[in-house]
């Protein structure tokens, strides 16, 4: 068989871990194709995951409205909590996963208030992150009419993370898996040069979106791009800014 095999420091073989956990719990499910985890070792100071090797290419109309048909799938496999078993990682930063049975609790304290410290660690400015405690301290509020499910999510789903085989079977790989608010994913899906529009048509098809997604989106996505800010630096900042100041205005509206 074919060999995909990815190498860290030794000292972040949980990073891997966690992966292979992840894409476990989603080829469970026998919703969507991912890639089967051959192995994970640590050898002369290095950790390596050896994942199977697929011949991949970008999504298509037919491919993408595949997947979104399969996301719907996955995401009608629920738990009793939001979080997860235990912590993960979102690209290259430690993902909390402390199980809440309460949605917003669960995104304020693991999602939202760790990115936020980092920034502040960072260089954000203590008013914008004073602006960012004040609204994870509310978002109750946006989820008055909607109560989510905890859902199976991959959990990291952005463009890079999905493909297609020659086929046109879809697969997704890399997730920073959890149980939490669908509309999560779908929101990332969005983020960074997002998916096919055959993608969005069928999985709102299978699974139609609340009318609050259009609001909520914004506050999955401020995570991610909080994370980003924290990774990559202030190229993300107004970007952060604009979304608080945004989701802030929708709480006095």
């Amino acid at each position: 068989m074919p060999v995909f095999h990815k190498t860290a420091p030794a000292a972040e073989l949980s990073r891997f871990e966690a992966e292979a956990a992840g894409l476990a719990a989603l080829r469970a499910t026998a919703c969507v194709r991912v890639p089967e985890v051959i192995g994970i070792d640590v050898a002369d100071g290095m950790a390596r995951i050896e994942l199977e090797h697929l011949d991949l290419t970008g999504l298509d109309r037919r491919s993408g409205a595949a997947l979104g048909r399969q996301l719907a799938d996955l995401h009608r496999h629920t738990g009793e909590r939001f979080g997860w078993q235990s912590d993960n990682w979102i690209g290259g930063t430690p993902q909390q996963n402390d199980r809440q049975r309460e949605w917003p609790l669960f995104f304020a304290r693991s999602r939202l208030q760790p990115q936020l410290k980092r920034a502040a660690g960072n260089g954000m400015a203590r008013a914008l992150v004073e602006q960012g405690e004040a609204l994870a301290g509310r978002l109750a509020a946006f989820f008055v009419d909607y109560p989510p499910q905890p859902s199976l999510l991959h959990g990291d789903l952005w463009s890079g993370n999905a493909a297609a085989l020659p086929d046109g079977t879809p697969v997704i790989f890399d997730p920073a898996a959890y149980y939490g608010d669908r509309e999560a994913d779908l929101a990332m899906s969005e983020l960074f040069g997002g998916f096919p529009e055959s993608f969005y048509a069928a999985y709102r098809l299978a699974w139609p979106l609340d009318p609050g997604y259009e609001t909520r989106k914004t506050l999955y996505n401020l995570y991610h791009v909080l994370n980003h800010l924290n990774l990559f630096g202030a190229g993300y900042l107004n970007q952060a800014r604009r979304m608080i100041e945004k989701l802030l205005a929708e709480l006095r509206g």
